[in-house]
């Protein structure tokens, strides 16, 4: 039996989905434009109706986008609060590198102020 996975603060699907340039375009003009279908976003993209429609289902099971369908047409804008979950874990993923960097420099000026005075004894 395997261990399971550590539990993590960052969504890995979430991230996955938003980590394709398209689908963040696609966020992007959702957002701009309070909402769309696969054939208004195709318009503004340069891929097929087809294209935008897998990348919205993608965006879909990652929460950052619900649809309604009125008829014929499924139309879908963004869901601010998963998108909110989306920046928080990313400024938490980027104040934990702002310290991980922060402990690299004082580590290599721990260095350096080593080596200065190691070569004025000298």
């Amino acid at each position: 039996m395997t261990a399971p996975a550590p539990a993590s603060s960052v969504d890995d699907d979430l991230w996955s989905a938003i980590g394709d340039p398209t689908r963040r375009r696609i966020v992007d003009l959702l957002l701009a434009d309070g909402g769309g279908t696969a054939s208004s976003l195709s318009r503004q993209l340069p891929v097929t109706r087809q294209a935008v429609a897998k990348h919205l289902d993608v965006l879909d099971r990652a929460g950052l986008v619900r649809s309604t369908t009125a008829g014929r047409e499924k139309r879908c804008e963004v869901d601010a609060a998963q998108l909110e979950r989306a920046a928080d874990q990313l400024a938490a993923v980027g104040r934990t590198w702002d310290r991980r960097l922060q402990r690299i420099k004082s580590i290599a000026e721990a260095i350096e102020n080593t080596q200065k005075t190691d070569s004025t004894r000298s």
